[in-house]
This record gives structure tokens, C-alpha cells and sequence, in this order.
């Protein structure tokens, strides 16, 4: 039954291949483009399925020959180290079949606020901002700043990024949420550890034609921009607030001089804050047993706690520990946590599927 699923994805990736050869898909490179794309998804696939395919028929082929004198007891032996092989493949392929995240492969906006903590929050935010940016360095990729608001002790209220890379989102989809951080601030002449919160949140960058606004449902503000204790830094109304009318949902910006670059800069957030809500709303009506949003996270859940007193970082969705928080920090290796992470929410599609 397994066996004969796996057919129309080889039959689907050579039929590909021919298209590709063909000479009205080479002259359309969209077209090309398009089919590439298709192909490249099904590789892996294809590369297993048929390993897997080849393995079942050898075992077929060697319960034929258990009768067999001389070949019985070599065939029985074979068919054991088989069995191994085919229940491996089988694991891998079943997360091959997962449909894929049609955003997996976008650059995302990451956005760290600074919750519960008071300055000790702040701090970090910025701390964990640039263990990401260790963890987009090993990645390849490249990390923009897209807003930031800094406090007075070297951390920030806030920091909005652009991540762009292969990957990117489907890497760090599942950080969105409430991180919770256990250490003693440096201010701190007792000794005495303190507890603080930030909020995550992983939004796709998207593109105009994913979501399309109705001017007439923005609502735009213009105010002049406001620095360290209120100095000003220009003279113009520079800023600009755009709140989206039917959500509420609302963007300031304010770190360009020029009042379109900050206008241009908070549409994109603000599409992207959109595009978010309508996932989330997309995953509660389609899975509400569900408490945790694969793809987006939920930005009320606690869903990590950085303990530095014992070195330990849990991650309360997967129950797992790790003991080597301040490594993780210092070289930005996220593979660690991230890594179970996925699995565990593979294996909760998985369950659905089935």
C-alpha cells in the first residue's frame, strides 16, 4: 500500500524532465521557472522513493529463495538487514510527504519587543538579537535592520529585522512566542536573580500580490521623529504611523529622515503583520485542537526559558533541556534547539494526516 503512493511523484518528476527538454517550455522561462521549482521540491523524494522501491523488491525477490537449500539461509539473513533499511526509508519518507510551507523558503521579519523586566528585558533583547544574527551568520544569511528603539542601558525597547536567506523561515518559524530569561542584572548588588519576558515574532516577508489593501482602509499619521529623552532627531514630520482600519493593527516608523522611506518601510511591516493574522487565523479554523500554530507561534504562550545561574535553556512545547545556554548565546548554534523542535511538530502533522 505505501509502495504504490510513491509511483506518482516518480512518474510526476520525469514527466518534469521531459517538459523541461521540450522546446515551448524552453522558450517560456516562466514556464521553466515554474516547472524547475517543482522539480527540485520532488528530488529528494524521488531519490528515496526509489531506493525504497529497489529495497522492497529485493525483499520480494529473496522470500522467493527461503525454500532454497543453499541461497535460503543467506537470502533470510539479507532480508533482515532489509527490513532495517525499508522501515528507515519509510520514516524518511513520510516527512518528505508533509506538505510543504508554501513560506518556507521566504525571508521573514523578526520582531523582539521587551515585555515584563523593565530594563533587564531590554538587555535582552538585545542579547538574544544578536545570538540570531550568530545563528544567520552560520546560515549565510544576512540580517537588516529594519527599526529599532534603544534604551538607556545598552538594550533595546524594541528591534525589528529583515532576514533574508534560503531557509530563513523555516528555520525560525517556530521561535515566535514569549521567551522568559532568569539571570542577576548586572545592577543587581545582591545577587538576587530577577525574571524578565520579551515577545518573538517571525512574520514572511510577502509580496505585494499576496496581500492586496484597499488604500482606502489605511489610515496614515505624520509626527515629527523623537530621539533619546525626547530630543528630536529632525526638524521635519518625518515619522509615520499607518494603522490598517478593519484589523487595527497599526506600524510606526520612524529611523529614516525621509518621511516616504518610513512610509514605504512600515506598509511592508504592515502587510506583513496582516499576512501573519490571517495564518493564524488560517490554523485555528483548521486545526483548533491544535495550541501551538505551526508556522507562526503564539505570542501569548511562554514557550522558552533561558536560565543562566545553571546554564540551561528549555524549550516548554518539546520538554526539552539543554545545559549549554551560554555556548548557544556566545556562538548562536540554535541547530540544537531548533532541530527537535521541527521534529516534534512534524510528528503532530504527521498524526493529523494519518
Amino acid at each position: 500500500m505505501f509502495a504504490s503512493k510513491l509511483q506518482p511523484f516518480i512518474d510526476r518528476y520525469s514527466e518534469i524532465s521531459s517538459l523541461l527538454l521540450s522546446p515551448e517550455v524552453m522558450n517560456d522561462i516562466k514556464k521553466m521557472t515554474q516547472l524547475s521549482k517543482e522539480q527540485s521540491s520532488l528530488e529528494l523524494l524521488v531519490i528515496k522513493a526509489r531506493e525504497y522501491l529497489e529495497s522492497k523488491k529485493c525483499y520480494e525477490d529473496n522470500k522467493l529463495l527461503f525454500d532454497d537449500k543453499e541461497l535460503g539461509d543467506l537470502a533470510k539473513e539479507e532480508n533482515k538487514e532489509i527490513e532495517g533499511k525499508l522501515e528507515r526509508l519509510e520514516s524518511e519518507i513520510k516527512i518528505l510527504l508533509i506538505p510543504k510551507d508554501p513560506n518556507d523558503d521566504k525571508n521573514i521579519y523578526l520582531e523582539i519587543r521587551a515585555g515584563t523586566g523593565g530594563d533587564e528585558a531590554g538587555i535582552f533583547v538585545g542579547d538574544l538579537f544578536k545570538a540570531y544574527c550568530r545563528y544567520a551568520d552560520t546560515k549565510g544569511w544576512k540580517v537588516e535592520i529594519i527599526s529599532s528603539n534603544e534604551n538607556n542601558v545598552g538594550g533595546y525597547k524594541e528591534v525589528i529585522a529583515l532576514v533574508k536567506g534560503n531557509g530563513a523561515y523555516s528555520r525560525l518559524k517556530y521561535e515566535g512566542g514569549t521567551h522568559r530569561v532568569q539571570r542577576v542584572p548586572e545592577t543587581e548588588s545582591q545577587g538576587r536573580i530577577h525574571t524578565s519576558a520579551i515577545t518573538v515574532a517571525i512574520m514572511p516577508e510577502v509580496d505585494d500580490v499576496e496581500v492586496v489593501i484597499n488604500p482606502n482602509d489605511l489610515r496614515i499619521e505624520v509626527f515629527r521623529a523623537g530621539g533619546h529623552g525626547g530630543q528630536c532627531v529632525n526638524t521635519t514630520d518625518s515619522a509615520v504611523r499607518i494603522t490598517h482600519i478593519p484589523t487595527g493593527i497599526s506600524v510606526s516608523m520612524q529611523d529614516e529622515k525621509s518621511q516616504h522611506k518610513n512610509k514605504d518601510k512600515a506598509l511592508k511591516i504592515l502587510k506583513a503583520r496582516i499576512y501573519e493574522a490571517e495564518l493564524e487565523a488560517q490554523t485555528r479554523e483548521n486545526s483548533e485542537a491544535r495550541r501551538t500554530q505551526v508556522g507562526s507561534g503564539d505570542r501569548s504562550e511562554r514557550i522558552r526559558t533561558y536560565n543562566y545561574p545553571q546554564n540551561r535553556l528549555t524549550d516548554h512545547r518539546v520538554g526539552l533541556t539543554l545545559y549549554s545556554l551560554e555556548e548557544i548565546m556566545l556562538s548562536g548554534n540554535f541547530d540544537g534547539v531548533i532541530d527537535p523542535i521541527v521534529t516534534h511538530f512534524q510528528a503532530e502533522i504527521l498524526q493529523e494526516i494519518s
